[in-house]
């Protein structure tokens, strides 16, 4: 396989954007922003795309990114679509990576994109449900609040995880969102705030989840070849391990069995746990097992610098803190109550704020997070965040991000290291 470089990202702010904002515009302003920041590249040095939309139902338009690739002006060129639920952006970031190491492509534009706040909120979670078993978890009342509701008591049941830990997740990540002017919920909140908010399925409050948006992102991945021939940057992030994981569709199919180990653990760390059941995500496992062995990574709290990670769920952010090796399973809730993911801890968690605060237009999520790492290994998130260098941490040099989709279905891990 051949070195892929990340070389420029952009995005739109997330919100709940008016009707008549096409998402093809979206993508064009995501897309331009990229392309603002490479002076060096043109329109015919790109080989092709991957594109990534969750659903058909929010803009009630097959064939989308297809539009959107002829709207960019790259047709005749190559293009796909990537799908598969929440992690719908990280895949499709793993898809960019795969047209640039396996030599299909020399310089490759990654794209995602979403409308959802164009439909009623109870319509868009049937069409969200819809990524559940139509059959079986759907006709009784499937939507994934119930199912992470239900997930986080057996985390609570068999840890002692507690409201409040989760309540910490939202301050944090909404804080750090007062410094992104992209997201769309920045708030300075109190624990106290989060449970007080309403209730949506026991345990999980209004603060607790994140929302429905509209957004797009935009990557651009290129060879070493592409970027020395053409001198596209002299800040490249290299994409150093990818991984991903799967799961059952089905939450009542999932077995019991042993823990999938990381390099850093050995059996005895758990020979009283059954796992995975339904408090954690062995999709996430094994998503972070293949990113971590690919990337070199032996213990992933000393030797990376921060996560971007799909916390759709206050609770999710936990239970992927244990899913991603950055502590035991068990160990989620106090990983947050005693400050280890906050921006000065042990390894920051959501500097952007992530989706609680960002908002969640799921085609471009993932894709979000690969923007955010990139301006973060960069050093240049003062650069992108209107002057405000608050969330810059400081020399980072790798990065993970992390894409979720179900309760565990897809799973995508993507670790980012600076180039230069």
């Amino acid at each position: 396989m051949r070195p892929v470089y990340m070389i420029a990202g952009g995005m739109t702010k997330f919100a709940k954007a008016s009707p008549d904002k096409d998402f093809r515009y979206m993508v064009k302003e995501a897309f331009d922003y990229a392309m603002n920041d490479v002076p060096n590249l043109t329109l015919d040095m790109i080989d092709g795309s991957v594109a990534s939309y969750f659903s058909d139902h929010f803009t009630r338009q097959l064939m989308a990114a297809i539009m959107v690739q002829d709207y960019l002006g790259l047709c005749p060129k190559p293009s796909r679509r990537q799908e598969g639920g929440g992690a719908t952006g990280g895949l499709n970031f793993q898809a960019a990576w795969e047209s640039i190491a396996s030599g299909r492509m020399e310089v490759c534009l990654a794209f995602g994109f979403e409308t959802m706040s164009h439909v009623n909120t109870w319509k868009g979670n049937e069409f969200i449900a819809l990524a559940s078993d139509t059959n079986f978890d759907y006709p009784v009342g499937g939507f994934y609040s119930g199912y992470y509701a239900m997930m986080v008591r057996r985390h609570m049941h068999e840890f002692g995880t507690t409201v409040e830990q989760m309540a910490k997740v939202s301050v944090k990540n909404h804080g750090n969102a007062l410094h992104n002017p992209w997201s769309q919920y920045p708030m300075d909140i109190t624990v106290e705030d989060v449970r007080k908010s309403e209730m949506v399925a026991d345990p999980l409050t209004r603060l607790d989840i994140c929302v429905m948006s509209d957004g797009a992102a935009a990557c651009i991945l290129c060879s070493e070849e592409a970027l020395e021939k053409y001198k596209l940057t002299d800040k490249p992030v290299r994409v150093i391990g990818v991984g991903c994981g799967t799961d059952t569709m089905r939450l009542a199919d999932r077995p019991h069995g042993k823990v999938v180990l990381l390099p850093h653990e050995t059996e005895s760390d758990y020979k009283h746990l059954k796992y995975p059941g339904v408090h954690s995500f062995r999709g996430g496992r094994n998503a972070a097992k293949l990113a971590y062995k690919m990337a070199g990574i032996g213990n992933p709290l000393e030797e990376l610098d921060f996560v971007e990670l799909h916390d759709a769920y206050t609770s999710s952010e936990i239970q992927t803190y244990e899913d991603l090796g950055l502590c035991k399973y068990g160990e989620g809730g106090s990983f947050i109550e005693d400050g280890h993911s906050s921006l000065t801890g042990k390894m920051p968690v959501n500097p952007s704020g992530g989706l609680l605060a960002c908002g969640h237009p799921v085609g471009a999520t993932g894709l979000m997070q690969a923007v955010v790492a990139f301006w973060q290994l960069q050093g240049t998130i003062g650069k992108h965040c209107g002057g405000d260098a608050f969330l810059q941490l400081k020399n980072p040099k790798r990065g993970l991000i992390h894409s979720h989709a179900g309760t565990g279905t897809y799973i995508t891990c993507t670790v980012l290291e600076r180039g230069f």
